[in-house]
Parts: C-alpha cells; structure tokens; sequence
C-alpha cells in the first residue's frame, strides 16, 4: 500500500472518532439538560400546588368563602370543617401534582426522543390512535373524575353535609374523585358516580329557614292568630337554648292558603345550618300551647253528607253516625 494513503487512514480514523464522540457528547449534555429542567419544573409545580394546597386549608379562604367570611356550616363545626377542608386540599393537590406530572413526564420523554433520533411522527398517531379509543371507551370514567374534581373546586358539598342528590337524600360520608357516598335517614349507604349527579340540593351551606304552616278554624280572629305567633316566636329567639340557632326574629308570612278544613298561617324563621327541623318542631310544640291558652280553634274535618230518601216513602238503613240529618 502506498504510504501516502496510510498516512490519510491514519488522520481521518481519530477525527472521525473525534467527531462523534463529540456529537454523542452533545447529545448527551442536550438530554441531561432536559431531565434536570423537566425535575425543575416539576419542583416549581409543585411549590404552587402546596401554596394553593395551604390556601384551601386556612379557615376563610378560598372557595369556601362567600360574601368574606367562612360558611355558617364550617363555624357551627370546627372540627368538621378541618376535616372538610383538609379532604378538598388533599384531592385538589393530588390531582394538580399527577397532573403535572404526567405532562411535564410525557413533555421531556418526547424531547429526548427527539434528541435520540427516534421519530415522533409515527410513536404520535399510534399513541393518538389508542388514546382515541381509550377515550370512547372510559368517556363515563372521565365524566365522573372531572365533576368529582369540579365538585372539589366549586365546594358544591362537603363531608357532613345534608343533601338531596335526587333519589340519594342524607349525610355525605365520603367524597371521591369517582364517587360521593351519602347516608339516608334509614342507614343505608348510596354510592352515586360523581357523573350521574345533575343537581344538588345543600341544606347545610351558609343558613337555613324553619318554614312552619298553622292552621287554624275560619272563625278565628286572625289579628290574635298573628300576635300569638309573633309573641310565640320572639319568646323562642329570647330563649337561651335557641339563641345562637336562631339567626333572625321569626315573621310571620300571613295566609298562606284556604283549605276545605281550616286557614292555614305561615310563620318562618331563619336558622343556622341543619338546624331548621328541630326549630320547627319545637316552633310547633310551642304554638299549639301558646293557641290552646289564648281559646284559638284547631280546625277539624268539615264533611257534608247527603242522604236520599227512597221514593215510596220507607225509611233508610241507617250507617255510621245515626244522627247526620236526612234530606
């Protein structure tokens, strides 16, 4: 061979080698660049989310506030509202971070495959392909995380509250991202898909009303059946053991219908949270002393009865009360 080309092979082999280590090299530094900014990121991610995290769970923040101060429910109850609060940060934080992390994970994977060489057209329509059809077949699964987390953020109920989810009516015990679990008055346990609730009623948010209907006989002078029920009401807010329930002076609302039986009087009140049924029971014990003592009529049934007496002139079998009047 002849010198001249040994001398050539001799040159090229080292540079050659030169240069891809310092390509691989580059390469190198490209893709570590990218793992240390993608734990970056994540860390300040995750700084954001605890801050948020630690928002929810001070008293009067958040979105449990409304009109600036704390819901009537979380004052009525400290120990419930940490613990509701404490639940609706922990979902929200655990759901922001693997959140965050799947896309800050999927985001740096793809960059470093890029820098490896791998093309990420074809890896792109596949994983398309398999996410769409992922997607039409868990689209319920989906349905229910996303209104379990909107029901976290908006705080639409809580651990202890009353509510009315349409045929489930009771006491939340347990809410999860998939499903909320409510305890009817009888003991049993409902377990609804957070997907399948369309409407929320919450007797336990910021304040409830007593609404109690009286009625009374149509010969009562309704002047005496309002002060009865005004002075009935003032004495139960005076009361030491309804102070604090109580939040207003009860009103009464006036007639509130004519039934065949009697004249049917509203009064209502406002009262703190789930305390508005053991107001009205009370309310209701109190108004039938206080109308008793002032001569005031409870109605009773009014019934008018027609008999037909038979045309040759004999007398009817008598049935029920003999005394009823024959026409």
């Amino acid at each position: 061979m002849h010198p001249s080309k040994l001398s050539v092979q001799a040159v090229s082999a080292p540079d050659w080698l030169w240069d891809e280590w310092g390509d691989l090299l580059a390469a190198s530094l490209r893709i570590l660049l990218i793992v240390v900014a993608a734990f970056v990121l994540r860390a300040v991610a995750g700084r954001a989310i605890s801050r948020v995290v630690q928002r929810v769970l001070q008293p009067g923040t958040g979105g449990t506030a409304r009109r600036g101060r704390a819901p009537a429910v979380l004052q009525r109850d400290p120990s419930r509202a940490r613990e509701r609060r404490e639940q609706r940060a922990k979902t929200i934080g655990s759901v922001l971070s693997s959140f965050v992390t799947i896309v800050v994970a999927v985001m740096a994977f793809a960059m470093v495959l890029g820098e490896v060489g791998i093309a990420l057209g074809p890896l792109l329509a596949s994983a398309g392909v398999v996410g769409l059809a992922i997607g039409f077949g868990a689209q319920s699964l989906v349905a229910d995380y996303l209104s379990g987390l909107l029901i976290m953020v908006e705080d639409q109920y809580g651990v202890g509250d009353v509510v009315d989810l349409g045929e489930a009516v009771g006491e939340v015990e347990q809410i999860g991202l998939r499903l909320t679990q409510v305890r009817d008055i009888n003991g049993s346990l409902w377990h609804i898909r957070n997907g399948e609730i369309l409407r929320v009623k919450n007797d336990s948010q910021d304040w409830a009303r007593a609404v109690l209907d009286v009625s009374v006989a149509y010969d009562s002078d309704l002047d005496t059946v309002y002060r009865v029920l005004e002075e009935t009401g003032r004495s139960l807010r005076e009361d030491p053991e309804f102070a604090d329930v109580l939040l207003e002076d009860p009103s009464v609302w006036g007639v509130q219908s004519l039934d065949a039986d009697g004249v049917v009087v509203r009064l209502a009140v406002k009262t703190q949270p789930l305390q508005q049924w053991g107001v009205t029971r009370e309310l209701r014990r109190r108004v039938k002393d206080a109308l008793d003592a002032s001569g005031v009529e409870l109605p009773f049934p009014q019934r008018t009865v027609w008999l037909r007496e038979p045309k040759d002139g004999a007398v009817p079998s008598q049935r029920g009360d003999s005394s009823l009047p024959s026409l």
